[in-house]
């Protein structure tokens, strides 16, 4: 069930970082830099796809995706859809991954160490879905910041794994 529920909601984030990236005017708006938003909206969208498609598609999926988290920071701005690409690749190698990950694996130690520790990948994956998140808020401020108000629709509860209607 673990894996299902962190499936569905970083399904739900990602499908709400694509409704971030069409909600800003225009191009440029998702590349400002504000003085109280060092990372654009169009970098953490690039940062937290590089993220999940190494750390749950290349490293647990062995997709054969390769990182390059410098040029998630400093690569030239991606036009608005090549960033909705690159987010829907990303739902669907953390969607194939985690559809064929078995229950027993998230007891496991996950094969990485980072930070000079080791820890469970259901652990880890806890945490990915929670780093998705954090850096999904900061779009959200970053958006609202440079480029006005409205909502996203961000984290829909009718989204989660076991939500039914009643």
């Amino acid at each position: 069930m673990l894996i299902q529920s962190v499936a569905a909601l970083m399904a739900r984030e990602l499908d709400t970082l694509a409704r971030e990236v069409e909600a800003y005017p225009d191009e440029a708006a998702i590349w400002t830099v504000h003085p109280d938003a060092p990372n654009s909206g169009g970098v953490l969208a690039r940062h937290l796809c590089g993220n999940l498609r190494h750390f749950v598609g290349a490293v647990l999926g062995a997709t054969g995706y390769q990182r390059d988290r410098e040029a998630e920071f400093r690569a030239p701005h991606a036009s608005r859809a090549e960033l909705l690409a690159e987010i829907s690749r990303t739902r669907a190698a953390v969607a194939a991954t985690l559809a064929g990950l078995a229950p027993a694996r998230l007891a496991e130690p996950y094969p990485q160490a980072l930070a000079g520790h080791r820890f469970t990948t259901g652990d880890f994956l806890l945490h990915l879905a929670i780093h998705l998140a954090y850096h999904l808020g900061q779009v959200d401020y970053h958006r609202r910041l440079t480029a006005g108000g409205g909502t996203a629709k961000a984290m829909a509860i009718p989204e989660l794994a076991s939500a039914t209607p009643e």
